[in-house]
C-alpha cells in the first residue's frame, strides 16, 4: 500500500462524489446482511445514521473493513456507539463500525496503549494517515453490544467527504427485500384556523381501507382551505420481522407533485429536527410516529424536494379532488394510498376555546426569561420552533414546566438560587427531571456558580432539586479478598449508585492504574489480565468510584497470581 496516498489524492479529484461505486465496499460481515434498522429510520431524537446489521443474536463475529483505507478515528465510550472504528478510503468516503466487542489484535494494542497513556477507558483518537493502514478484507474488530446498543448487532455507516451519513445500500450492498411498505394510519391536518377537515379544525385520523393489491384507500373526506396529511408507515425485509424505516415518500394532488422526502443523506446537524418532521405531540402521547407530509416554519431538513406550497393542498368549494401518497423502500417496492377529497365549507365543530390564562408565552425568535421565586428558566432565540404558550409554575423546589409534548430544537436553561440552603448541603444538591408514574428523579448535568445551580434540557416536564448523600456501592463479582486468581482471565466488580449516578471511577493495582471497562447496562467493571499489567504475585487492588455530586466509595482487596 505504499502508493495508497497518491492514489487517495488522485481519486478524490477525479472520482469526486458524483456517483456511488457499486463494487467498492464489501459486506462488513461474513453472513448475509439482515437488518434490524435501516438508514434514516425514525428514532426518538434523530434519524438513524446507518444500517443495524443483525449478528444472529451473538457477539464476537468477525468484522471486516469494507475496503482498504486507513483508520482515521477510534472512539471508545460508555454510551453512543460504544467501541467504534472509522476508516477513511481512497475514494473519499469513510466507513464506521459501531457497538464492537473488541478491536483486532493490532488495533486493540494501539487503543489500549492510548487508554493506559491517558488512564481512561473512554478515549477518542485520530491516528495519522499512515499510522494504521488497512488492507482489503482485513478483520478490524469483532461484533458486540457495547454503548447504547439494545442487543448484539453491528452499526455500519458510510459517510461522504463532508461527514454526512449516506444510505449504505446506495453502494451495492445486498439485502433481500421483496416486501412493500405498509401503512398503519393516515391523518389530515388543518394549516390554519380557517381550514376544515370533516367539520373540524384539528388533526383528524382518517379511516384507512386496505386493498387486495396491498395498496390503500381512505374513506372520502370533506375539507376546505389549506390542509396537509401525515402517514404512519414502515417497511419490512424478507428475513427479519423488524418494523424498519422507508426510503422515499411522494405525494401527488390532482395529478401534480406536491411533496417528496428522500431519505438518502443528511447531516448530523439537522438530524435533531426529526422532532419537527414527526408529530411530536402524538409521538409522546401515543408512542407512534406520524411523518408529516408538509413543511412547517423553521424546519431546515435537506431531504425535502419537489415541494409545492410546503406540501399543503388547497381544497376549494364544490370540487372533487384526489390526493395520493407513494411510499417506497430502497428496493423500489412501493405502496400507494389514495385519498378522495371533496371540497365543502362546513361549520367548524369547536371542542373548546383555547384558554391561555395563567400560561406563559415563549417566543421562537427572541429570548424569553421566566421567573418565579428562586427559580428562573431562560429560553434563548430559536429554542422553540413556534411562539408557544406553556404552563410554568413553581411550588417549593419543584418546577412544573409544561408537558413533554412540544418539540424543542435547542437547550433551555434552568437556574435555582440556593441562598436559603445550608452551605454544607450545596455540593450534594442537583437538578433532577422527575419522570414516570412515580416521578422518579433522574440526574441531569448540573453546575454550580456560587449559590446558583444550573442545568440545561431539551424537553419540557417536571424538575426539582434532589440531594444525594449516599456514596456508590462496590462489590466484587468473581473473587474474594486474599484469593488466588492465577486461572482467571478477568477481574469483575459491580458498581451501582441509586440516585445521581456514576460519574467516574479509577482502579489501580499496587499503585499503578489499570484499565477496567465499564458496562453501564450490567453495572460491571472488568479488567483483562491479558493486558499484562498485573505481574506481581501479591497484588493490592484499589477502586474508587464517584457519583455525579462527588460522593465517593473506595474498595480495597488483595489477590494473588502466579
Amino acid at each position: 500500500m505504499k502508493h495508497f496516498f497518491l492514489f487517495f489524492l488522485l481519486s478524490c479529484s477525479i472520482y469526486g462524489q458524483s456517483k456511488y461505486p457499486q463494487d467498492y465496499f464489501r459486506n462488513p460481515l461474513d453472513i448475509p446482511i439482515v437488518l434490524a434498522g435501516t438508514f434514516a429510520e425514525l428514532r426518538s431524537t434523530h434519524f438513524h445514521g446507518g444500517l443495524d446489521i443483525k449478528t444472529q443474536q451473538k457477539v464476537g463475529l468477525k468484522v471486516y473493513a469494507a475496503a482498504e483505507g486507513y483508520v482515521s478515528r477510534i472512539k471508545i465510550s460508555h454510551y453512543g456507539y460504544g467501541k467504534a472504528i472509522y476508516i477513511t478510503h481512497p475514494n473519499g468516503y469513510t466507513t464506521v463500525y459501531g457497538h464492537l466487542q473488541k478491536l483486532s489484535n493490532r488495533l486493540e494494542e494501539y487503543i489500549k496503549q492510548c487508554q493506559y497513556d491517558k488512564e481512561s477507558f473512554e478515549v477518542e483518537v485520530f491516528p495519522h494517515t499512515e499510522e494504521l493502514l488497512i488492507q482489503p478484507n482485513e478483520v478490524i474488530a469483532y461484533s458486540g453490544n457495547t454503548g447504547s446498543s439494545g442487543g448484539p448487532h453491528l452499526h455500519f455507516e458510510i459517510r461522504d467527504n463532508e461527514e454526512r451519513p449516506m444510505n449504505p445500500l446506495l453502494f451495492g450492498l445486498q439485502v433481500k427485500d421483496t416486501k412493500a411498505p405498509y401503512v398503519s394510519a393516515i391523518f389530515a391536518y388543518p394549516k390554519d384556523k380557517n381550514a376544515i377537515i370533516n367539520g373540524n379544525n384539528k388533526r383528524t385520523q382518517l379511516r384507512l381501507i386496505p386493498q387486495k393489491s396491498g395498496d390503500y384507500t381512505v374513506e372520502e373526506i370533506t375539507a376546505y382551505g389549506k390542509i396537509g396529511f401525515g402517514v404512519t408507515s414502515y417497511d419490512k425485509q424478507d428475513l427479519a420481522p423488524n418494523n424498519n424505516g422507508v426510503s422515499n415518500i411522494q405525494t401527488i394532488y390532482n395529478g401534480n407533485r406536491s411533496f417528496e422526502i428522500d431519505f438518502k443523506r443528511f447531516s448530523f446537524e439537522e438530524t435533531k429536527h426529526i422532532k419537527r418532521f414527526i408529530d411530536y405531540d402524538y409521538f409522546k402521547t401515543k408512542k407512534s410516529r406520524i411523518q408529516k407530509l408538509f413543511i412547517e416554519p423553521n424546519n431546515p431538513l435537506s431531504m425535502y424536494k419537489n415541494v409545492n406550497d410546503n406540501g399543503y393542498i388547497l381544497v376549494e368549494d364544490s370540487t372533487a379532488n384526489v390526493y395520493k401518497i407513494r411510499i417506497r423502500d430502497y428496493h423500489n417496492n412501493e405502496t400507494w394510498v389514495t385519498i378522495p377529497v371533496k371540497g365543502k365549507p362546513e361549520t367548524i365543530v369547536q371542542d373548546s376555546i383555547s384558554d391561555h390564562t395563567n400560561k406563559s408565552l415563549i417566543y421562537s425568535d427572541k429570548t424569553t426569561n421566566l421567573n418565579s421565586g428562586l427559580v428562573s428558566v431562560n429560553f434563548y432565540e430559536n429554542t422553540l420552533y413556534d411562539d408557544t404558550y406553556i404552563d410554568f409554575k413553581v411550588s417549593s423546589d419543584t418546577l412544573f414546566l409544561h408537558e413533554d409534548k412540544i418539540p424543542i430544537q435547542k437547550n433551555f436553561y434552568i437556574n435555582y438560587d440556593l441562598s436559603n440552603y445550608k452551605t454544607e448541603h450545596l455540593n450534594k444538591i442537583f437538578i433532577a427531571n422527575l419522570h414516570g408514574y412515580y416521578k422518579k428523579p433522574s440526574y441531569i448535568t448540573t453546575t454550580r456558580k456560587g449559590k446558583i445551580l444550573s442545568a440545561k434540557s431539551k424537553k419540557f416536564g417536571t424538575y426539582a432539586l434532589a440531594m444525594d448523600t449516599v456514596a456508590p456501592t462496590i462489590k466484587p463479582i468473581n473473587f474474594q479478598d486474599k484469593k488466588w486468581l492465577s486461572k482467571y482471565r478477568y477481574l469483575k466488580v459491580k458498581i451501582t449508585d441509586d440516585l445521581s449516578g456514576i460519574s467516574k471511577y479509577r482502579a489501580s493495582v499496587n499503585g499503578n492504574w489499570i484499565l477496567m471497562e465499564y458496562d453501564y447496562k450490567t453495572n460491571t467493571l472488568i479488567h483483562d489480565f491479558n493486558d499484562n499489567i498485573v505481574k506481581d504475585t501479591k497484588n493490592e487492588l484499589k477502586i474508587i468510584v464517584t457519583d455525579n455530586v462527588g460522593n465517593s466509595s473506595t474498595f480495597e482487596a488483595i489477590f494473588y497470581r502466579k
